[in-house]
This record gives C-alpha cells, sequence and structure tokens, in this order.
C-alpha cells in the first residue's frame, strides 16, 4: 500500500496533564500517556472510566479542558492524520466503493488514484470483490471491516477504534480481529478500547488501565496479564468491581 506521509510523522502522540470536564462532571482527571509506534495499545477499564473520551481526544473530536495533546510534538487537530471507527458506524446509502470513495475525496485524495485505492483498502480489510455491493446489505462485520476502509482512506497511520467488536458475533470478531492485526503488520498505529479481555489478550501489545477518569497502570501486555502492578489491575483482570 502506497502512503503519501512518512511512516511515523504522528507519533508520538503525547497526552499531557490532560483533564476533561462535562459541565462540572470530571471524566478524565490529569493523564499523562503516550501513544508510540509499534503493535496495537489496548485500552481497558469498567464502563464509566473514559475510554471513549480519551479516544476522541486523541483524534482531536473534543478539546481537552485543562493540559494539552500533540502528535509528533504539533498541537493535535482534526486532520492530524488519524482515522477513527466507532462502535456503530453509519454507512452512507451508496455501494462499498462509493463509501470508500466519498472518504477519499473527503480526505483530498486525487480522483486519479480512487479505483486503485479502493482496490487496496478493500483487500486490506477483507472485503475485496464486494465494491459494487450496497453498504447497507453487509453483514454487521461487514460493515465494520468497510469503516476501517474509511478510516484509513487518507493515508491514516492511526487509527482509533472504540469497542468495534462490541456488537459482533464470535465468528465476526475473530474475522476483524485478524484484519486489525494485518494493519497492525502494515505499520499503522491501532489505538481501541475493549470491554473484552479475551479481545485485549489477542491483540494488545501494549495495554493501558483506566478507572474513574485516570490511568491506574500501563505496560506490555505480556507483563500486565501475567503479573499486573497494582490492585486495581489485580481486582479487574480476576473479574471483581472496580469502585
Amino acid at each position: 500500500m502506497k502512503h503519501t506521509r512518512s511512516p511515523h510523522s504522528d507519533l508520538p502522540i503525547r497526552f499531557e496533564d490532560v483533564s476533561y470536564n462535562a459541565n462540572t462532571i470530571p471524566i478524565l482527571d490529569r493523564i499523562n500517556l503516550v501513544f508510540e509506534a509499534g503493535p496495537p495499545t489496548v485500552l481497558i477499564g469498567p464502563n464509566g472510566s473514559g475510554k471513549t473520551t480519551l479516544l476522541r481526544i486523541a483524534m482531536g473530536l473534543l478539546t481537552p479542558s485543562t493540559g494539552q495533546v500533540t502528535w509528533g510534538g504539533r498541537g493535535v487537530h482534526l486532520t492530524a492524520g488519524g482515522g477513527f471507527v466507532f462502535q456503530r458506524p453509519t454507512m452512507l446509502r451508496r455501494s462499498v466503493g462509493g463509501n470508500i470513495r466519498y472518504a477519499l475525496k473527503a480526505a483530498s485524495v486525487p480522483r486519479a488514484l480512487h479505483d486503485s485505492r479502493i482496490r487496496e483498502l478493500l483487500t486490506l480489510v477483507g472485503l475485496a470483490g464486494l465494491a459494487e455491493r450496497p453498504a447497507r446489505r453487509l453483514s454487521g462485520g461487514e460493515q465494520q471491516h468497510l469503516a476501517l476502509a474509511r478510516a484509513l482512506a487518507g493515508n491514516s497511520r492511526v487509527l482509533f477504534l472504540d469497542e468495534p467488536t462490541a456488537s459482533l458475533d464470535p465468528a465476526a470478531t475473530k474475522a476483524f480481529e485478524d484484519v486489525i492485526q494485518n494493519i497492525a503488520a502494515q505499520g499503522i498505529k491501532v489505538v481501541m478500547s475493549t470491554h473484552d479481555l479475551g479481545e485485549a489478550r489477542r491483540l494488545a501489545g501494549e495495554v493501558v488501565l483506566l478507572h474513574r477518569g485516570q490511568v491506574v497502570e500501563t505496560g506490555a501486555a505480556l507483563v500486565f496479564f501475567m503479573s499486573p502492578l497494582t490492585l486495581e489491575g489485580r481486582k479487574f483482570l480476576a473479574g471483581d468491581l472496580l469502585l
């Protein structure tokens, strides 16, 4: 796959004392965190711990109440070079290829490159041969694959995923995880949240555990799952409630 950016020009992504309040309710509290090139980083934690908000701030969809986020030493903005996949993406009333073509236009990719780029992206996400199919007739898992292709249309080198398999059955989850591993192998940085510890074990190179809007533990996934350093980490892996 051809890219116009240098492979990791947007990395590292740094959170420096980032807090976020919704009205007067604190959602994130003094987050200091770095996303670097390498295997996927997976955010875990109880519902309401701040995972989705952290992803949205990283992408520039929300502005921190205090602190700052930088991409490769530059301020974050909506065209920073990342792609975002929501838990339930909306499909445009177009063909599979038409959905990607729309994203290519939005990313100002030259029209002459559209056809080849559509083929590349559909192959990458496991939808080769489906360019003419109506997007809304795809299965739920296939729609998530198409959402990945759209997110990568602008040569994104960072991909944010917000619990992308939450509504998928086991077979569709396995297919989606295979695509994520393929994308990561292309040198694209994946940062995703999940409620599924099994999925985190299968995909993560690095784990970030959030609780009450704070990072309580972060580190290599193998180390975390074998021997978490914090009480919260041990309780979470044991299935206990974090209060």
